[in-house]
């Protein structure tokens, strides 16, 4: 039982048009009714829920009105956390606002911890903890196809893929422990074929789940991605025609891009975080040189490498490096400059990387530029996830947790191949439904969920 009650600033820091403050628990109408005064003196419960009512927020102690605004009040349990909750929309400055939060504190409510009102909401059983995760990441995300990821976690889309396979193994585990238990009365034994069928299905579903959880990381989080090459090949140029506008500086005289340049940008819904890198070459320059060193880092850390060569001139022992160090990464390569006499032929280029997506393009010419967001997106995606699902495990703890259940459930199923022990084949299932239910937040430890709600902002 929560029985206090907490307030914050849930609109973001700074002058805007207005600022709402947020509160929410058993007192949060009371307080509300202490400080606001009305054009007609009456109470704020006078009126309906659910209604803004126009009025003055009033420092009775000090006769003093402190801000013309806009309140309303909800009653539990219709409202985001369940409880009572009053909202109050100021004017969106610094000081009307901490003003009038100063005045809800000294009437008895406490300042909010970083996302409590989300774990209330999620403690009053409102919301599950992947459905609480997924507030932060509609807050925070950066295309419309990561929002729409989010939203639909929200409304339960990963909660219910998880209940459905829970509820595979609960049933299973009842028969087991019937099994285990009522051994000597007359009552028909789960068998070891039911067993293997229930739990391959089991096994199948989470695998699911697993193979949409790279895409789902870079949906939510990015792709970073570095554009490497030796100098004045049209790495700027590229990163300039990715983005549609001149953000790196283009000439001809190579080693123009001494440092890297980090920009993001969306294609087709997955987001990018693109560096344009200095070339990477041996100079004598002590200030291109430290640009090389930084390069070479961000390519180690990189997911994809787009990696730029000049058609127009022969490969040469710089390219040769270059294409060595990518052959064991996720990389494009790109011929640049077709629109001049072609030195390097795109099947000759193929027999050195075998295995990588090259593609023809020219900056100048803007030819190309179609297949490249393509090549993306086809990576992305992988082949077996549609570029229109919205259901994906986006959330590293997720993916860990389902990894521990199909890592328990792939033992149990050799435990059942070998016809072990009922009750040896049941911790294996145990373990599988109890990293399960650490997604949802039914078994989780109350640690994790602190931290959880600890990366929220303030007021949500």
């Amino acid at each position: 039982m929560i029985d206090d009650t907490i307030a914050a600033i849930a609109t973001a820091p700074g002058e805007a048009g207005i600022s709402i403050i947020r509160i929410s628990g058993s007192k949060a109408i009371d307080i509300l009714d202490s400080i606001f005064k009305t054009k007609k003196e009456a109470s704020i419960r006078d009126f309906s829920q659910r209604r803004l009512v126009y009025g003055h927020i009033v420092d009775r102690e000090k006769n003093k009105i402190l801000d013309e605004v806009l309140a309303v009040y909800m009653k539990a349990p219709y409202t985001y956390t369940k409880e009572d909750t009053v909202e109050i929309n100021c004017h969106g400055g610094i000081v009307p606002t901490r003003n009038i939060l100063e005045l809800v504190l000294r009437k008895g409510a406490r300042m909010a911890d970083p996302g409590e009102f989300t774990k209330r909401a999620f403690l009053n059983g409102r919301i599950d903890l992947a459905q609480a995760e997924a507030v932060i990441d509609l807050i925070k995300a950066k295309t419309n196809k990561g929002f729409d990821v989010a939203l639909s976690q929200l409304e339960g889309s990963i909660s219910r893929n998880i209940k459905d396979i829970r509820d595979i193994i609960l049933q299973t585990l009842a028969h087991l422990h019937v099994s285990i238990d009522y051994t000597e009365e007359d009552i028909e034994e789960i068998t070891y074929p039911q067993l293997l069928s229930n739990m391959e299905i089991v096994k199948e579903k989470i695998k699911r789940l697993l193979d949409t959880s790279e895409t789902g990381k870079i949906i939510r989080e990015g792709l970073n991605t570095v554009i490497i090459g030796k100098p004045n090949v049209g790495k700027s140029s590229l990163l300039n025609a990715l983005l549609k506008e001149s953000r790196a500086i283009v000439t001809d005289i190579p080693g123009t891009t001494r440092d890297v340049i980090e920009e993001n940008l969306s294609i087709r819904g997955i987001p990018l975080k693109i560096v344009d890198t200095a070339g990477i070459r041996d100079t004598d320059d002590i200030v291109e040189r430290m640009g090389v060193e930084r390069s070479k880092e961000f390519f180690n850390k990189a997911d994809l490498v787009i990696l730029v060569l000049d058609a127009s001139e022969d490969l040469t022992k710089e390219d040769n490096e270059i294409i060595e160090l990518i052959n064991d990464r996720r990389a494009i390569v790109l011929l640049n400059k077709t629109d001049l006499p072609q030195r390097v032929k795109k099947e000759d280029l193929q027999k050195l990387l075998p295995n990588k997506k090259i593609i023809q393009i020219s900056i100048l010419q803007e030819k190309g530029l179609n297949e490249i967001e393509e090549e993306i997106v086809k990576m992305v995606y992988g082949g077996h996830i549609k570029e229109m699902d919205i259901s994906f495990v986006t959330n590293v703890r997720h993916k860990n947790s389902l990894e521990r259940a199909a890592k328990s459930i792939e033992e149990g199923l050799e435990a059942v191949k070998q016809e072990l022990p009922y009750d040896l084949i049941e911790v294996d299932i145990k373990d599988c439904y109890d990293a399960l239910g650490e997604i949802t937040g039914d078994t989780v430890d109350d640690n994790i969920i602190d931290k959880i709600f600890a990366n929220f902002c303030l007021g949500k």
